[in-house]
């Protein structure tokens, strides 16, 4: 954001963004003087406002004298002017209560971290489980368990294992396995999981793996011991953002429910921060999750005990809370990786 404005400019816009926040209402010269106590008159902060207007910053809606925020006047409130608070000691406590459920597994931490996230922000919650696709490939074997039946043990360098049943189409013997194993470990060697999978789908076009046995069976089995599944994603909260006023219109709350619907969607959106640091805030059209521009997405990354890292957020109107939601969703994201680090 390269708007500079004066302090005085910017103690009324950040005035006005937290008005605008509280109330949903546009707001007035009048109540930006009464509510802060400014010591300045009604017709110093209208000018001032006017001067924001054309700045980019404010817009006047039709039906009002008064004005609301622009998402760059949010870009610039949540970059330098918001006064992030602490997470209360009550809202840790639900955190780590929530967080530690004992013997529900990894899905049921997440599950119920995105109701958590929920909750305390009184939008929506949503939670992406750690992806192993991105994880350097380190080593591969198959295990014969009984009739047509392997199991593939699938290794990543950060120490992530994944283990795939796989039914086969005869019996193959041990030494078979192993051979096709160590034929996979040198041919994968160095490649992520994602280019695994392209290479193994390459190679089994080829001519040769067509005339190969050992080849075609490393080739078959292998496809299926990394077979793409669909990230796991959990989503708490739907209707909590629907309920907003800015949303109440029929047409808008249609179009953002199904943006929500689409799992895809948000699931490529959080991917968009998996690798960056600390807490990472999209505004309106930034998300690109509906045409309207109409939400803002709040995410943190956090990392297991084999080092996969998944994505946890909130998403909300652009007339967020981001002053209490994002001290939220940084502490949770840091409690979660504690309590996974543990597993």
């Amino acid at each position: 954001m390269d708007t500079e404005l004066s302090p005085r400019s910017r103690q009324i816009l950040e005035a006005v963004v937290e008005d605008y926040i509280a109330t949903a209402e546009p707001v007035g010269s009048s109540a930006v003087t009464r509510r802060h106590e400014l010591t300045l008159s009604p017709a110093t902060v209208r000018n001032v406002m006017a001067n924001l207007e054309e700045l980019g910053l404010l817009a006047s809606p039709h039906t009002s004298a008064g004005r609301i925020p622009t998402e760059k006047a949010y870009r610039l409130y949540v970059d330098s002017l918001v006064a992030l608070r602490q997470v209360s000691r009550e809202e840790k406590r639900q955190i780590i209560a929530h967080c530690r459920q004992v013997g529900t597994g990894l899905s049921g931490v997440l599950k119920a971290t995105s109701r958590t996230l929920s909750q305390l922000s009184n939008y929506m919650g949503i939670v992406v489980a750690p992806s192993f696709t991105a994880d350097v490939f380190r080593h591969i074997e198959f295990i014969r368990l009984g009739h047509r039946k392997v199991l593939a043990i699938l290794v990543s360098c950060k120490g992530a294992i994944q283990n795939r049943l796989i039914e086969t189409e005869d019996d193959p013997a041990p030494e078979e396995l192993v051979r096709i194993g160590n034929y996979l470990n040198e041919m994968m060697e160095g490649l992520t999981i994602t280019q695994v999978r392209e290479r193994i789908l390459a190679e089994m076009d080829n001519e040769k793996a067509q005339y190969d046995h050992l080849l075609s069976r490393a080739l078959h089995l292998s496809k299926q011991a990394v077979a793409l599944e669909g990230d796991e994603i959990f989503v708490e909260g739907q209707a909590r953002i629907l309920d907003q006023p800015e949303f109440s219109d029929a047409g808008r709350m249609k179009e953002i429910y199904q943006a929500f619907e689409q799992k895809g969607q948000l699931v490529q959106l959080l991917s968009r921060c998996m690798n960056a640091d600390g807490v990472q805030i999209y505004i309106g059209s930034e998300t690109s999750l509906s045409t309207s521009a109409g939400v803002s997405l709040i995410t943190s990354r956090f990392v297991t005990s084999s080092n996969t890292v998944g994505m946890l957020g909130v998403i909300g109107p652009t007339r967020m809370g981001y002053s209490s939601v994002i001290p939220i969703v940084d502490f949770t994201a840091r409690m979660v990786s504690r309590l996974l680090s543990e597993v």
